[in-house]
């Protein structure tokens, strides 16, 4: 048992916060994060968003790398269908040498209809485009000469991790799972439905059997010092948007939500005292913390709060295995 964190970046007008202070704060808490044994850091890529939401992960997890010794710093998920394969080869290899080969990264397919729209590209072109990055990245990883569209070339420099990170794959359907059995090295289903297909492709296949999928929380967790529903009161603006920001995006037709009783009914986002959060980890099948300090634009000063309960009067009283990143 350890610790994650993600960071979206999200950056409404409702926050009050300069852009450029989020993602200063983002880097201090990703150095924070390391220092307590935080196992990984989790950065996705989104386009074209009022708020900010990151559209660049690969930048962004390198200036964490810089500030950080050991936590995995993970891309989740590289849209495929918007990255020039050479290019995105290139960008991968740079900062897994800076991570000192401590980079993960998930291919997607992507789902946002908006997003394709933005690039120009059809959604039809996705598993053509897929297959191709790819084929290419685990070319490009070798350092060596390969052929690309009909001419030679040679991406330089190779990756810290010899054949460069490992290559997960994202989706949300059958086809992406079984794709993901034939060219990934791993599955990060959107959907728990698609393992099945995923451990089904396996077995034709004749690859190992992952076993069944680990289903983590998947809500979010906020920490106070005071009453919860105070502390609700408090951060409920900024889950309203996060929410309604992904709805937007996905959902057709969209109906945004105005009211914040019926989003904390849901449990999707919770705010809990740290003792309350002790429990639940205590007793959980899956005592995971994925912490998202700034979820939906929190002001860092808030996001500060949830991370510096945690590390007060959470982690220090979770099973010793918890700590293990941070003993060494």
């Amino acid at each position: 048992m350890n610790f994650a964190l993600r960071f979206d970046f999200r950056n409404p007008e409702i926050s009050g916060v300069r852009m450029s202070d989020r993602y200063a704060a983002a880097l201090d808490m990703a150095e924070w994060g390391d220092d307590l044994g935080a196992s990984g850091i989790t950065l996705s890529e989104h386009h074209g968003s009022v708020d900010g939401n990151l559209p660049t992960p690969l930048p962004a997890l390198a200036a964490m790398a810089t500030r950080t010794k050991n936590a995995r710093l993970q891309a989740a998920a590289l849209v495929a269908p918007f990255h020039d394969p050479i290019r995105l080869a290139e960008e991968i290899a740079v900062v897994d040498l800076i991570a000192g080969g401590r980079l993960d990264i998930v291919i997607g397919g992507g789902f946002s209809k908006h997003d394709f729209e933005m690039f120009g590209v059809q959604m039809s072109e996705r598993p053509k485009r897929i297959t191709e990055l790819v084929a290419t990245l685990r070319q490009a990883f070798t350092g060596e000469p390969f052929e690309f569209r009909g001419r030679t070339i040679r991406v330089t420099p190779k990756p810290h991790q010899p054949g460069g990170p490992p290559i997960m794959m994202g989706g949300n359907s059958e086809p992406a799972a079984r794709r993901a059995a034939r060219i990934g090295d791993g599955f990060v289903p959107s959907m728990p439905q698609c393992w099945d297909f995923y451990r089904d492709e396996l077995a034709k296949l004749g690859k190992p059997d992952p076993g069944p999928l680990k289903v983590g929380d998947s809500s979010h967790v906020s920490l106070t010092d005071t009453d919860p529903d105070t502390g609700w009161k408090e951060l409920a603006p900024y889950f309203l948007h996060e929410w309604n920001a992904h709805l937007e995006r996905y959902a057709d037709p969209f109906v945004p939500e105005t009211n914040p009783d019926v989003l904390k009914a849901s449990g999707r986002y919770r705010v809990l005292t740290p003792e309350q959060y002790l429990q639940e980890l205590e007793t959980s099948d899956d005592p995971f913390p994925r912490l998202n300090p700034m979820c939906g634009g929190i002001p860092p000063e808030l996001g500060w709060k949830t991370l510096r309960l945690f590390g007060e009067r959470v982690f220090p009283h979770l099973p010793s295995t918890a700590k293990k990143g941070a003993d060494g």
